[in-house]
C-alpha cells in the first residue's frame, strides 16, 4: 500500500478522540446493499432524504433480486447476478459506482435517524484512516410505512440489542481502547470510511459467499494496515428485525462463516488456535550473521513456543532448517497480514512464557522495544505502516527496553544439549 493520504491527518495509537475539529467537509456517498427488500429500501431511502446533512449521492447495490428494485430519481442502481449471498461483492460494486470522498454503508433494512450521516462522516473527514461503526438498534418495523419517522416508531417497537456488543463498546470506550481483537465489533450495515482508505485496504473480500464475516475481515485488514477504529453511538440506524444471533441459522452456514474468518485473520479470538491455517500474527526475521548452531537452537526454541509464527531466513539458514511451511525468504517483503515483527540479531533461548512476554510488551502506543539487551527487537507493524504512510516518525515511537526471561545463546549450548533438555529452556 503506497498511496499517500489525500487529506487530513493521523493520530498516535488509536486516539481518534484527538481528531482536529473544523475539518473541511468532503463529498459523501451512501451505498445501500439490497436483496428482495423493496419496502425496507423505500423506508431507508426516505430516511436519507431527511438527513441533517444530505448525501451527495446514493447508490443502491442489488445482490441479484428477482426483479430490479424501484429507486427514485437521483438514486443510482447497480446490480449483480444472483449467485448466492454475495453482500461483499455487492458492496464493492456499489462503491465502484460512487465518486464521493467519504463512504457510508447501509443495508436496505437498516434505516438511519436524521443525524446519522453527519455524525458518521465527521471522523473520516478529519482522519482518512478511520473506520467508523455506528449504533445499530433493532425494531419490528413490519407494521410501519416508509413515510413513518423511524426515530419515533423505532423505540415503540424496539427489540433487544446484542448485549455482548454493547458490553464491548463500553469496555473499549467506544473502541478508543481498541486492540487486535476489536474487529469483531464492526458491523458493515452501519459503516463509514474515506473512499481513499477503502481502496487502500482493498474493499471487501468477495470470496465471502455466505452470511456474515466479511465486515470482521475488512476491519481486521484495516487495523493491520494502521487504520483507526471508532464507534459513534450517537449515529443511530434501526434494523428491521432482530439481531442475527437471535435467529435460527443453518449450522453449516455458521461453520462456513467461522472457518472463512479464521482462515483470513491472525488475531486471537477469530483465527485458528492450533491448526497451521491462516496468516501468521508474528513474523520473525533471523539475521544472517547467526551461526548454524545458534540459528537452529534459536529457531527451535522460538517455534516450540510460538508454533504459528513465520520466520524469514537467508539462504544458508533455509538450507539448515529444511522444508518447513513457516519459512519465508529473507529477501521477501514482510507480509501485509502480519501484525508483529521480531528481529533476532543474536541467538536466544527460552520457554513459551519467555517468548510470549517478548510480544506482550507492545501496547499499541509504542512501535518498537529492545529485547534481551539488544539481542532482538519487537516491532508493531501497524504503527510502522502508518508512520511510513504519513512520513511521520512520531506516529511510531520507540519504547524502553523490555525485560523478559529470554537468555542469550552461548557456545556452551549445543544443539544436542538443547534437544536433550539439559541446556535449560
Amino acid at each position: 500500500m503506497t498511496a499517500p493520504p489525500p487529506y487530513g491527518t493521523s493520530v498516535p495509537g488509536n486516539r481518534w478522540d484527538l481528531a482536529p475539529t473544523g475539518s473541511p467537509r468532503r463529498s459523501v456517498s451512501v451505498v445501500v446493499t439490497h436483496y428482495e427488500q423493496q419496502a425496507q429500501l423505500d423506508r431507508t431511502l426516505a430516511a436519507l432524504r431527511r438527513q441533517t446533512r444530505l448525501p451527495d449521492e446514493v447508490v443502491v447495490a442489488d445482490d441479484g433480486s428477482s426483479r430490479a428494485p424501484d429507486v427514485p430519481p437521483g438514486v443510482r442502481l447497480v446490480r449483480q447476478a444472483d449467485e448466492g449471498f454475495r453482500a461483499a461483492a455487492a458492496r464493492n460494486l456499489g462503491v465502484a459506482a460512487t465518486s464521493g470522498e467519504v463512504l457510508v454503508l447501509l443495508d436496505a433494512d437498516t434505516c438511519p435517524e436524521p443525524a446519522f450521516l453527519e455524525r458518521m462522516a465527521a471522523l473520516p473527514e478529519a482522519l482518512p484512516e478511520a473506520l467508523v461503526v455506528g449504533r445499530r438498534r433493532h425494531a419490528d418495523l413490519s407494521g410501519t410505512s416508509p413515510g413513518d419517522i423511524v426515530e419515533a416508531v423505532g423505540p415503540t417497537q424496539e427489540l433487544p440489542e446484542p448485549e455482548w456488543l454493547r458490553t464491548a463498546y463500553a469496555a473499549t470506550r467506544d473502541l478508543l481502547d481498541a486492540d487486535a481483537t476489536s474487529h469483531r465489533f464492526v458491523i458493515s450495515a452501519v459503516l463509514a470510511c474515506s473512499r481513499w482508505w477503502y481502496d487502500e485496504v482493498g474493499g471487501f473480500d468477495e470470496s465471502f459467499r455466505s452470511y456474515g464475516g466479511e465486515d470482521w475481515e475488512l476491519a481486521h485488514r484495516s487495523w493491520l494496515a494502521g487504520g483507526l477504529l471508532a464507534h459513534r453511538p450517537d449515529a443511530v440506524a434501526w434494523h428491521d428485525g432482530p439481531d442475527a444471533a437471535t435467529r435460527r441459522r443453518d449450522p453449516d452456514s455458521r461453520l462456513a462463516e467461522t472457518v472463512a474468518v479464521a482462515d483470513r485473520t491472525c488475531a486471537p479470538g477469530t483465527t485458528w488456535r492450533g491448526l497451521g491455517r491462516g496468516p501468521a500474527d508474528l513474523v520473525v526475521t533471523l539475521q544472517p550473521e547467526l551461526g548454524p548452531t545458534e540459528a537452529l537452537v534459536t529457531l527451535d526454541s522460538l517455534l516450540a513456543a510460538l508454533p504459528r509464527a513465520a520466520v524469514r531466513l537467508g539462504g544458508q539458514h533455509r538450507a539448515l532448517v529444511g522444508a518447513d511451511p513457516r519459512v519465508l525468504r529473507l529477501e521477501d517483503d514482510l507480509p501485509a497480514s502480519a501484525r508483529l515483527h521480531l528481529v533476532v540479531r543474536r541467538g536466544l533461548v527460552g520457554d513459551r512464557a519467555a517468548w510470549t512476554s517478548a510480544l506482550e510488551g507492545l501496547d499499541g502506543t509504542v512501535a518498537s522495544r529492545e529485547v534481551a539487551a539488544g539481542s532482538a527487537e519487537v516491532q508493531d507493524l501497524r504503527l510502522l505502516r502508518r508512520a511510513a504512510r504519513w512520513h511521520r516518525a512520531d506516529l511510531a515511537p520507540g519504547g524502553p527496553p523490555l525485560a523478559t526471561a529470554l537468555r542469550p545463546w552461548t557456545g556452551d549450548v549445543t544443539l544436542e544439549s538443547w534437544l536433550g533438555g539439559w541446556a535449560g529452556g
